[in-house]
């Protein structure tokens, strides 16, 4: 495995490289001007000076290439560049913000995971059934349902109508400090939105593999020992039928970053979300490329836990083969 881990990471360099050489060069082509962006009105009663004078400061005067040598030889120093937008350094946003982010995607995948197994045994042990039916039906609907229109229609449901959970944000109205009863409370919808966006690939493949891994040997062979149907299927069945899960773990990690940023405007929550979603508008590319920097180590990182986790899972894969 550390050799596996070792390789994926030596591999990850270029992949970086690449990715933000591509982000600066998206830059350079778009029609967006970071200096009229950065100055906002006053640049339109500039004079041609001040502007020239302003770009070289913001280091958008040279090409492209210079520019992102410039923020990749600065990164490497530790030096993420600042924020034209939220003026403040790159690095500080990403400290403040990141932390809500992950604890909102891990506790949804988790709830997604879970939940996903669960429903997937259970309309696996009666194929065919109204239980397999009715959570085969409702894992396609909710996988061809926006993020964003389900947050907003738990908003309307349990914030508007209900009134039993707040609609975003992460502290009340009536305070400004952060406690666990009130984190709870404002967690509570938009971890359960970005789970449920997540949870019907889970139950799909988990319905389907163990579906395929009651018709093997080794669970007919459980089955013919007398052991009891709970055993068979959380005991074999599951553990079986899991291997294709635990592939899909690192496709699912682009996506849960995509749905992640929806559902935190959505809430308001005071993740990645809002800084990502400003950097996009404003042209601000330094936060942009640290941005993108993350996302990609996440995928990276979320396609080499699959592997590893498939490894430990089945010893019959040698992880010297991935």
């Amino acid at each position: 495995m550390a050799g596996l881990a070792g390789r994926r990471l030596l591999a990850a360099v270029p992949v970086l490289a690449a990715v933000t050489l591509g982000l600066f060069a998206l830059a350079a082509a778009s029609p967006f001007d970071p200096v009229k962006q950065y100055a906002g009105d006053a640049a339109l009663r500039a004079d041609a000076a001040t502007l020239a004078q302003l770009r070289e400061n913001l280091g958008v005067d040279v090409h492209f290439t210079e520019q992102w040598w410039r923020w990749l030889t600065s990164a490497l120093g530790g030096d993420l560049g600042d924020s034209s937008t939220l003026r403040q350094p790159v690095a500080q946003v990403v400290t403040e913000r990141i932390g809500w982010s992950v604890l909102l995607c891990a506790v949804a995948f988790v709830l997604a995971v879970v939940i996903g197994a669960l429903l997937g045994v259970a309309a696996a042990r009666r194929r065919g059934g109204l239980l397999d039916r009715c959570v085969t039906a409702t894992a396609y609907v909710l996988q061809a349902a926006p993020p964003f229109w389900l947050g907003l229609l738990a908003v309307w449901l349990f914030a508007l109508q209900l009134g039993v959970l707040p609609a975003g944000g992460l502290t009340d109205t009536d305070s400004d400090t952060v406690t666990a009863g009130s984190l709870l409370r404002h967690l509570a919808l938009p971890a359960a939105v970005l789970a449920l966006s997540q949870t019907p690939w889970f139950v799909l493949y988990v319905r389907q593999g163990v579906l395929d891994a009651l018709g093997e040997d080794p669970v007919r062979g459980a089955r013919a020992r007398g052991l009891k149907e709970h055993t068979v299927l959380y005991g074999h069945a599951l553990r079986s039928g899991l291997l294709p899960v635990l592939t899909l773990i690192g496709s699912r990690v682009p996506e849960l970053i995509t749905g992640a940023l929806l559902v935190e405007t959505v809430f308001s929550w005071p993740g990645i979300a809002s800084a990502t979603v400003r950097a996009a508008t404003a042209s601000d590319f330094p936060l942009l490329a640290a941005l993108t920097v993350l996302a990609t180590l996440a995928v990276l990182l979320g396609n080499l836990m699959a592997d590893l986790l498939y490894g430990l899972a089945d010893p019959r894969v040698a992880l010297e083969e991935m």
